[in-house]
């Protein structure tokens, strides 16, 4: 059995807790060591439980909480390449607990296998990942193949929904920022999340969870609303909801769907 519970999601902080058959992962850390372990203890969860760590990468809203974590726990720390190389730069003592992937190869945590896939954004050796039943698509500034592909059929997806175009290009944001975040290394917005559930659902996935909101750029109504939208027009209903943006979520279990049609 698969279940995630999101810790936080959005600009200001990252962190999710993925469950599989008994072995427990932590995707992100990026809000403090101390509301980690503050929601793993309302989850029943210690940080001894923990298997491993996966990074997407290096931004600060997905490792702040790592440096901390480093010294209450001993686990290793699974990132690609190029962002453990950066990690090594901005965290002391992380060099020996780092477990280096290649996105595109499998690795093994504890008998769990770990499908990384590599995303286009603004930070060296970003990634995605597919767990078993379970896939991440963040920060990235489109759907790579390599991520359509590894998604395929995946029952519970965790999607980034970034921003509303209209209301990025009308706010305050200054002009290089609004580009960065529209950018092939930015961001997926509202309408690119709409056509990658779309795709998603039509291959087999029953639950999305929309995540990484922009704050300032976006709400949760207008994010359900437009991938709502994209979905009942294309005859798909899975289960869609918003990641809490600084809290823990409820539980999502990945239900697969042998036969769809």
């Amino acid at each position: 059995m698969t279940t995630l519970h999101t810790l936080a999601s959005g600009s200001s902080g990252n962190a999710a807790l993925l469950e599989q058959d008994g072995v427990c992962l932590l995707v992100d850390a990026g809000i403090s060591c101390r509301r980690i372990t503050t929601a793993l203890r309302e989850l029943g969860r210690t940080l001894d439980d923990l298997s491993g760590i996966l990074i997407t990468h290096t931004h600060t809203d997905h490792i702040a909480g790592l440096q901390t974590l480093l010294k209450q726990w001993g686990g290793p720390i699974f990132a690609s390449e190029a962002a453990g190389q950066e990690l090594r730069r901005k965290l002391a003592g992380i060099d020996g607990r780092l477990s280096p992937f290649v996105p595109g190869e499998r690795f093994t945590v504890d008998g769990c296998d770990v499908d990384p896939f590599p995303t286009s954004h603004d930070a060296p050796g970003s990634a995605g990942f597919r767990v078993g039943d379970f896939g991440l698509l963040s920060d990235t500034g489109y759907v790579t193949d390599a991520a359509a592909d590894t998604l395929s059929g995946v029952p519970l997806l965790v999607l980034e929904s970034n921003h509303d175009v209209d209301m990025l290009r009308s706010g305050p944001y200054p002009y290089y920022l609004k580009r960065r975040i529209l950018s092939d290394e930015g961001h997926l917005s509202n309408h690119a999340a709409a056509q990658f559930a779309v795709a998603c659902s039509r291959s087999g996935t029953t639950e999305i969870v929309l995540a990484h909101l922009s704050k300032d750029n976006n709400t949760p109504e207008a994010a359900l609303c437009a991938v709502s939208a994209a979905l009942a027009e294309a005859g798909e209903a899975p289960a869609l909801s918003v990641a809490p943006r600084s809290c823990a979520g409820p539980c999502h279990e990945a239900v697969e769907v042998v036969c769809k049609r």
